[in-house]
């Protein structure tokens, strides 16, 4: 069922005020919480269920993936991102991060692994990292991914709760972004490939739990957001080897209102390109470089958890110059996708998958 929605958005600046007109349209309903989706060559979508359900919708009828891997969902932890190879034409593979347990200690964390669909079945499955060790914290699994243009994947492991340990140890998973060959091979110019017991896939750390990566061809840089804690969420650009402070500086504070640090910047440590206080809680981020959106063209697009919108963040220079809210109170929007003529998809809990239209 196809349901239409005018909303009328108006935009303020400094000096003047400007409106346009946005619709959506509900393109797949009845979804809880779609943590990601991504659109296959055909124009039918998958779609990734928290609650470890993967989901072939086409011509309005859903089907579910079988064989999937063991995945445990609990709290903030399952069945989290999905990416399709930059050659999937070819090779067909496609990349989803979740969380896991094994045989060898309790709890969870966050693994990425490749396989093909056949008859829509998953086959072909291949582990390509798993963090270690397993924690019984059920938050910050991270879990976005996205590819390069010479095919090396990125993703992101939240600091899985335990804010003093994991972040500033490159010795240890957690609070890290990470780069591995398609395969799961480490690159060999990987920035702590030398470092004697490092993880040897940590490209760059000091991250609380990344839920935002976008790839920008243009200028061939990683962006990301990620969740502070009360206040302090923020927006990076990742640099190798780079050292992003959590949580020895930061805008936030604890949740009860204390505090962890008084520095919000530290000498050698990359401070934020962005940041929000209070926090917006964001999830799914999307570079919009289509003309077909007017308003939107050249700006981010982030979905706000807490507040239950999706937040506009317009650039100009490399700089966030202004940010607005568009479609106030629709619900937690959790994802944001192109399809394969770049119109733009937000996933939001309870409610589904909308298509934007301007």
């Amino acid at each position: 069922m196809k349901k239409l929605v005018l909303i009328f958005v108006v935009l303020f600046s400094l000096n003047n005020a400007y409106s346009f007109e946005l619709k959506y349209e509900l393109i797949v309903d009845n979804l809880e919480v779609p943590w990601s989706f991504v659109f296959l060559p055909d124009d039918s979508i998958l779609i990734l269920e928290r609650k470890g359900e993967l989901i072939h919708f086409k011509n309005g009828k859903k089907l579910k993936i079988k064989n999937l891997p063991k995945i445990i969902s609990k709290n903030q932890g399952g069945l989290l991102d999905i990416e399709l190879h930059p050659d999937f034409h070819e090779n067909k593979w496609i990349y989803i991060s979740y969380s896991s347990s094994n045989d060898q200690n309790p709890g969870t964390n966050t693994t990425i692994l490749r396989f093909k669909i056949k008859n829509f079945t998953a086959v072909n499955q291949e582990v390509i990292y798993k963090a270690t060790p397993n924690s019984k914290r059920t938050l910050h699994y991270g879990s976005r991914m996205v590819f390069d243009k010479e095919n090396y994947l990125f993703f992101s492991i939240g600091d899985r709760g335990n804010r003093d340990l994991n972040p500033q140890d490159i010795k240890r998973d957690g609070g890290k972004i990470y780069r591995l060959h398609d395969d799961g091979r480490i690159p060999i110019d990987n920035p702590f490939i030398n470092e004697r017991n490092s993880k040897k896939a940590i490209f760059s750390y000091g991250h609380r739990n990344p839920q935002g990566m976008i790839y920008d061809e243009d200028k061939d840089e990683i962006w990301i957001h990620e969740h502070g804690p009360r206040g302090g969420d923020e927006i990076n650009i990742i640099e190798a080897g780079k050292n992003y402070g959590w949580p020895l500086a930061s805008y936030g504070v604890n949740y009860i209102g204390t505090k962890f640090t008084n520095k919000t910047s530290i000498v050698g440590m990359v401070n934020p390109l962005h940041y929000w206080v209070p926090s917006i809680a964001p999830s799914g981020m999307l570079f919009v470089k289509n003309p077909k959106y007017p308003t939107l063209d050249g700006s981010i697009l982030i979905g706000s958890l807490k507040f239950q919108y999706l937040h506009q963040c317009i650039i100009e220079n490399g700089k966030i110059v202004k940010e607005n809210k568009l479609f106030e109170e629709i619900g937690r929007v959790r994802s944001i996708e192109l399809d394969n003529y770049k119109n733009i998809y937000i996933g939001v809990e309870n409610l589904g998958i909308l298509k934007l239209i301007e």
